[in-house]
């Protein structure tokens, strides 16, 4: 049973930084993919960032705009942990983040990922 459990989130203030953490647990190994999603309040969820966790796919699927530069996703594959690491933090990155794991056709869509974690709050307020 893969568990994916999140960390790190709560309130920051606009310009600041988060790291959120996803611990690993039961089998995520049979996973290509890592990932986080975010759900910003009343709108969809949408993808963050992916990186390759068993090998089975080559490299790192980064943010795109307006997440492309400030966020980052790391990985240390001995702690069973995914890092996303949030600088300069703006108002509208305020929503739920979501770990996931899988093996999706298409990364960037939220089908097709096996995994979900239960979300941390991340909430960006002056």
């Amino acid at each position: 049973q893969v568990q994916l459990v999140e960390s790190g989130g709560g309130l920051a203030q606009p310009g600041h930084s988060l790291r959120l953490s996803c611990t690993t647990s039961g089998g995520v190994f049979n996973s290509a993919l890592v990932g986080w999603f975010r759900q910003p309040p009343g709108k969809e969820r949408e993808f963050v960032a992916a990186i390759a966790w068993n090998g089975g796919v080559e490299g790192t699927f980064y943010p795109e705009p307006p997440m492309q530069g400030r966020f980052t996703i790391s990985r240390d594959l001995a702690k069973n942990t995914v890092w996303l690491q949030m600088n300069n933090l703006k108002p509208e990155d305020t929503a739920v983040y979501y770990c996931s794991a899988g093996e999706p056709s298409i990364v960037r869509s939220t089908n097709g990922w096996n995994y979900w974690g239960q979300g941390t709050q991340v909430t960006v307020s002056p």
